[in-house]
C-alpha cells in the first residue's frame, strides 16, 4: 500500500486566491468599462456597439486559459525555454520594422491573417523570464559589477528594437530590466550611472523623431496645441466626475471628446463615471494585487521565482504610475495603456501569461498563509 500511496502524483497545493480574486475582479471590471467607453465609436464607426468588447472577450478568454495552462504547468519547465523566448522577442520586434502593419501612425503589429500581434507585448514577459532565468544561474556572481554590465549589455537590443516604434514599451523594458537587476545586485551606487545612460538614451530617442519633442511642447501647454485636445479632454473628464462620478456608462467625454477613449485613456472616463471613489477602489485592487506578487516573491522557494514574481510586479507598478501620471498630465502623453482595463487584445493575454506564472509560483511557495 505505501508503494502505491508513494507513485501517486503529491495533491495539487492551492493557488493564492487573493491574487486570483484580483485579476478576475480587474478583468471583469476591464470588459465592462470597454463596453461602456467604446459603445458610441463601435456604434458610429462599425454599426455595433459591441465590437470592441466582442474583440477584447475573445482575447481575454484566450488569455485566461493561457493563465490556467502557466499556472499549472511548473515554472521551472518555462525557464528552458528563457533564452528561445528572448532570441524570438528580438526577432519579431526586428520583423516589425519590415513587415510591421502601420496603425494611427504607429508601425507596432504584426499581421498574422485575420488576427494582429504586437510583439512587443511578448517583449515584456520574455525579457522577465530570461533575466530571471539568466541572473538566478549564475548566482554565485551576482556581486560583480561586470555581471551587472552584462545584464544590461544583454537587454539593450530588445530596448533599441522596441524603443525605434514605441518608446513607451521600452521604457518599461528597461525599467522592469533596472528593478530585476538592482534587486538581484546589492549595491546601489553603479545604478547611478545606469540613470545617467538611461537619460543619455531616452535624450537620442526624442531627438530622433519631431513627434516625440512635440510631445513635450504639448505636454508643457496643452491648450496652445491641435494635439492637446485629448489630454485636455481627459482632465475635463477626471473634472467633471467628481467624488462619486456621474453613473456607469453616464459619461458624456466617451461621446467622441476623448478620442479612442477605450484605450490609453480610459482611466479619465472611470474617474468621470465612478469619481474619485471609484478610481481609488480600481487603485485598491491594484494594490492588493502587488501585495500579493511581494509576498509570493518573499515566500518563493528559490531565487528564480522570486525574481519572476519580482519583475511582474516591476512591470505591474511601471504601467500603472506611467498611465495614470499620463491622463492626469503629469508627464508627456506616452500611449502606455492601463493594465487589464485599456483596449488590447495582445496586451490581456500576455498580462494574464504573467499572472499564470505568478500563481504557478504561488502553490510552489507556500505562500498562501505568508
Amino acid at each position: 500500500m505505501k508503494q502505491i500511496k508513494d507513485s501517486l502524483p503529491a495533491p495539487d497545493k492551492k493557488t493564492d486566491v487573493w491574487l486570483l480574486a484580483a485579476v478576475l475582479i480587474l478583468v471583469a471590471f476591464g470588459l465592462v468599462m470597454i463596453y461602456s467607453t467604446s459603445a458610441y465609436n463601435a456604434a458610429l464607426h462599425f454599426d455595433d456597439k459591441t465590437y470592441y468588447l466582442k474583440k477584447q472577450f475573445f482575447a481575454t478568454s484566450l488569455g485566461l486559459l493561457v493563465m490556467y495552462i502557466m499556472s499549472r504547468v511548473p515554472c521551472r519547465f518555462w525557464r528552458k525555454y528563457a533564452l528561445a523566448a528572448y532570441v524570438a522577442a528580438n526577432l519579431l520586434s526586428i520583423a516589425v520594422l519590415f513587415f510591421g502593419t502601420t496603425v494611427n501612425g504607429s508601425k507596432r503589429w504584426l499581421a498574422l491573417g485575420p488576427l494582429s500581434f504586437q510583439p512587443s507585448e511578448f517583449a515584456k514577459l520574455a525579457v522577465i523570464v530570461f533575466l530571471a532565468h539568466l541572473i538566478s544561474s549564475r548566482e554565485n556572481r551576482k556581486n560583480q559589477l561586470r555581471f551587472l554590465i552584462s545584464c544590461f549589455v544583454l537587454i539593450l537590443p530588445i530596448v533599441g528594437l522596441v524603443g525605434s516604434n514605441n518608446l513607451s514599451t521600452a521604457i518599461i523594458i528597461l525599467g522592469i530590466a533596472v528593478v530585476m537587476i538592482f534587486i538581484a545586485y546589492p549595491k546601489s551606487l553603479p545604478f547611478l550611472w545606469v540613470a545617467l545612460a538611461g537619460i543619455v538614451m531616452m535624450a537620442v530617442f526624442l531627438s530622433l523623431e519631431s513627434y516625440r519633442m512635440e510631445r513635450l511642447l504639448i505636454w508643457k501647454n496643452p491648450e496652445m496645441y491641435e494635439k492637446g485636445y485629448q489630454t485636455l479632454q481627459g482632465l475635463f473628464a477626471i473634472g467633471s466626475g467628481g467624488l462619486f462620478g456621474k453613473g456607469l456608462g453616464q459619461s458624456l467625454q466617451k461621446l467622441g471628446f476623448v478620442p479612442e477613449a477605450q484605450n490609453d485613456m480610459v482611466f479619465s472616463i472611470v474617474c468621470e463615471e465612478l469619481g474619485l471613489v471609484g478610481a481609488l477602489l480600481v487603485l485598491g485592487v491594484f494594490a492588493v494585487m502587488l501585495r500579493r506578487f511581494y509576498v509570493i516573491a518573499k515566500n518563493s522557494r528559490d531565487q528564480y521565482g522570486f525574481l519572476i514574481c519580482s519583475g511582474v510586479f516591476a512591470h505591474i507598478a511601471i504601467q500603472i504610475i506611467l498611465n495614470v501620471a499620463v491622463v492626469t498630465n503629469s508627464i508627456p502623453n506616452t500611449g502606455i495603456t492601463f493594465p487589464f482595463v485599456s483596449y488590447g487584445g495582445t496586451s490581456v493575454v500576455f498580462l494574464l501569461a504573467e499572472m499564470g506564472l505568478v500563481l504557478n509560483i504561488s502553490k510552489e511557495g507556500h505562500s498562501l498563509n505568508a
